[in-house]
């Protein structure tokens, strides 16, 4: 049996994956990521549905996760109402450390919306951008053994630092766990692990929440389509051992592809 219920309240889905998991319940994301996953949605538009996914995705959690400080800042009304024209509340904290990482190719879009949507509310020198150049490693049959790290572009420590992962298909959990070991073996510890997969499994759900303590998930959707009857009429989580939402190949169903293949038109 899982963990006890969470009830996080409105716009998120109650579950008994923990209180680390946050799957949002936000119909406009969800609508969008049906036209995302169909098979009717052309390129120029995936791709502007993808960012208006990511803007809203990055709002909630990052919303959430940074800290926040109060501030007194003054307003276009100050010139004429100096002492009643300030803003006086709370603003995130300017002196954090951000860090995304894209993790190619899927992710190149997201982190990209990630990082810009950071740079509107932080200085220039607390938002940095990686890239890691990562791939499913699979067998003769095609299933999905591991993680292919072949090169990287880091801009160095992560250390106290919030790191941001909006890769977009949260499939097996093997590439986010890759991608933040190697920051934990090669670059220190951050503050705040910040997992943004639009689209999550059971499995990635237990594999990333059990592998990092200081790690979240903020997900748009939950797949469990290869669940049994009964257990997709229960909470999500109630019988964790018994769900799945990965096929024999290790992809989401009902899923929406191989988004990295789709994102980039590689079979043009």
């Amino acid at each position: 049996m899982s963990a006890e219920l969470e009830t996080p309240g409105a716009w998120e889905v109650v579950h008994h994956y923990g209180e680390r998991v946050h799957i949002l319940d936000n119909l406009h994301l969800l609508t969008l990521l049906a036209r995302l996953c169909g098979t009717r949605v052309r390129h120029p538009e995936m791709v502007g549905v993808l960012r208006t996914i990511y803007r809203g995705l990055f709002i909630t959690a990052l919303g959430r996760e940074l800290p926040r400080v109060d501030a007194s800042l003054p307003t276009r009304m100050s010139e004429a109402h100096p002492e009643e024209g300030v803003y006086s509340g709370p603003v995130v904290d300017s002196t954090i450390k951000v860090v995304v990482v894209d993790v190619i190719r899927a992710g190149i879009v997201p982190s990209q919306v990630c990082f810009e949507m950071l740079c509107s509310i932080l200085p220039d020198d607390c938002v940095r951008l990686d890239h890691l150049t990562m791939s499913r490693i699979s067998d003769e049959e095609g299933h999905v053994v591991g993680v292919d790290l072949s090169g990287s572009k880091i801009g160095g420590s992560v250390k106290d630092a919030f790191l941001i992962l909006p890769d977009p298909m949260g499939a097996t959990g093997a590439t986010t766990v890759r991608a933040v070991r190697h920051y934990l073996e090669h670059h220190n510890s951050p503050r705040r692990i910040v997992a943004l997969p639009m689209i999550s499994t059971p499995e990635y759900l237990r594999t990333v929440t059990e592998a990092f303590e200081n790690l979240v998930v903020y997900t748009a959707r939950l797949d469990r389509g290869l669940s049994a009857p009964d257990v997709l009429e229960s909470a999500p989580g109630a019988h964790w051992d018994r769900e799945r939402g990965l096929n024999d190949n290790g992809y989401i169903v009902p899923g929406a592809g191989g988004m990295g293949e789709v994102l980039n038109n590689s079979w043009c």
